[in-house]
């Protein structure tokens, strides 16, 4: 079982950039892949970006170029680096963790473990 812990939200204004950081409890945290998620008021859960084990990365077409994506296993952690942010970007961010995946999914049920979430918002 992993604890997932998001922090590093805030209110940015548009062009902007922000690192969230997803912090996990747990000694196997290499073999989770990590998800990130987002919701925004009204709206459903939507895929942002996920990692693999092996370091691959995916990422949803709105976010390419801008959002990258990493981990430091070392430090049981995983990244979301966010530049460029506009309006459309703000909701609330989660990390999510599933073990033992080949590859990536960007699906929200595929994952077992979720963070509490981060808020985002973009000034315009």
């Amino acid at each position: 079982q992993v604890q997932l812990v998001e922090s590093g939200g805030g209110l940015v204004q548009a062009g902007g950039s922000l690192r969230l950081s997803c912090a996990a409890s747990g000694r196997t945290f290499c073999s989770y892949a990590m998800g990130w998620f987002r919701q925004a008021p009204g709206k459903e859960r939507e895929f942002v970006a996920a990692i693999s084990r092996r370091l691959n990365t995916y990422y949803t077409e709105s976010v390419k170029g801008r959002f990258t994506a990493s981990r430091d296993n070392a430090k049981n952690t995983v990244y979301l680096q966010m530049n460029n942010l506009n309006p459309e970007d703000t909701a609330v961010y989660y990390c999510a963790a599933v073990q033992n995946l080949v590859g990536v999914s960007t699906g929200a049920g595929d994952y077992n473990y979720w963070g509490q979430g981060t808020q985002v918002t973009v000034s315009s």
